[in-house]
């Protein structure tokens, strides 16, 4: 796989962890390994442009993503084909304050939007509640299984 990972933004961030991260969440969805995926980590003020001109909301956002072939995950033993799976754009300011009311370090945060963002590069949504349940019960299991490997459980 390929996965480009550019920081933009002023805060200190564990690229090599969130590599870590991303290359486990794409292995996890079956996607082919020439898959290639980007990763940017910007400031609020530019975050904040993209909002706006991609949402048309104000206000930087935690994450962005910008999907490019649109790929669907695959299957044990049926890989989805290769390609570009697109970009996701993370805050990680607005992904500090979100740690620390959610009472765990900004990289776990910073993690949990990059998984949120393949899996909505991949497809996924959360706009209705069944939608939200399937999303972020897969995020959920990415993040666990991601943390166990870690581990090395």
């Amino acid at each position: 796989m390929s996965i480009e990972i550019n920081n933009e933004s002023e805060m200190v961030v564990d690229e090599a962890r969130v590599l870590h991260l991303a290359t486990f969440a794409l292995d996890h969805m079956h996607l082919h390994p020439d898959t290639d995926l980007a990763i940017v980590f910007v400031d609020e003020p530019a975050m904040e442009v993209l909002h706006v001109q991609w949402m048309d909301e104000p206000g930087p956002t935690d994450v962005l993503s910008f999907p490019m072939d649109e790929l669907r995950p695959g299957a044990e033993g049926d890989l989805t084909p290769a390609g570009l799976l697109g970009d996701i754009v993370v805050c990680p300011q607005v992904a500090k304050v979100q740690a620390e009311t959610a009472g765990h370090d900004t990289i776990n945060e910073i993690l949990l939007l990059t998984t949120h963002g393949i899996l909505h590069l991949l497809g996924f949504d959360h706009a209705e509640p069944d939608e939200e349940k399937e999303m972020f019960g897969l995020q959920r299991e990415i993040l666990e299984a991601f943390y166990a490997d870690e581990l090395g459980v």
